[in-house]
């Protein structure tokens, strides 16, 4: 199967949640593409030394990071 390249414009934010923490924060989002089935997006943002956010992989989380997002994974569901 070919994809063609992603148009942002065509990409629907259904929800969206930002759980802050000391020096990171996580996104939990719920998107639909062009009307597609909608998918629940969790993304991460690390604060560098001058102030600035930049996204970082998520991988792991620490337990006091996994009891803030799962919450927040839930009320997303409800909205797919």
């Amino acid at each position: 199967m070919a994809f063609g390249k992603f148009d942002k414009s065509l990409d629907k934010e259904i929800f969206s949640e930002t759980i802050s923490f000391e020096t990171t924060r996580i996104t939990v989002g719920v998107f639909s593409y062009n009307d597609g089935e909608k998918k629940l997006q969790i993304s991460r943002e690390n604060m560098s030394q001058d102030g600035q956010w930049s996204f970082a992989k998520l991988g792991r989380m620490f337990k006091d990071e996994a009891e803030k997002v799962i919450p927040v994974m839930e009320k997303a569901l409800e909205k797919m």
